[in-house]
């Protein structure tokens, strides 16, 4: 069974950085894909970032403009999501997830109904 727990959340000023973690399991590092979603209580939850079963390839949604970083190390099935000039918008859950499909070419990542797999969720929340 597929697990996930997602860390790192916190309070942060405006134009700090942040790490995110997820501890996996249930799956071998390097088998799945993984991602990073992203809710507001009044809007549904967004990918913002995938991350290929080796490593190497990686995607982000347009909205992040380039602050974000997603990287994993397959040998203790571990992700991150560094988030660098925090902005008040960057307030949010964040959740961790994975599928064994949905690569990080197609766009199918992107919509949180196509992916099996959530961790519980960090609470972001930036002050200006």
């Amino acid at each position: 069974q597929v697990q996930l727990v997602a860390s790192g959340g916190g309070s942060v000023q405006a134009g700090g950085s942040l790490r995110l973690s997820c501890a996996a399991s249930g799956f071998s590092g390097g088998e799945y894909y993984m991602y990073w979603f992203r809710q507001t209580p009044d809007k549904e939850r967004v990918g913002v970032a995938c991350i290929s079963p080796g490593g190497v390839v990686t995607r982000y949604a347009d909205s992040v403009e380039g602050r974000l970083t997603i990287s994993r190390i397959n040998t203790n099935n571990t992700l991150f999501l560094q988030i660098e000039r925090l902005k008040a918008e960057d307030t949010a859950t964040y959740y961790c997830a994975a599928s064994p499909v949905h690569s990080c070419y197609s766009d199918s990542w992107l919509n949180f109904r196509n992916v099996p797999n959530w961790g519980q969720g960090t609470q972001v929340t930036v002050s200006s």
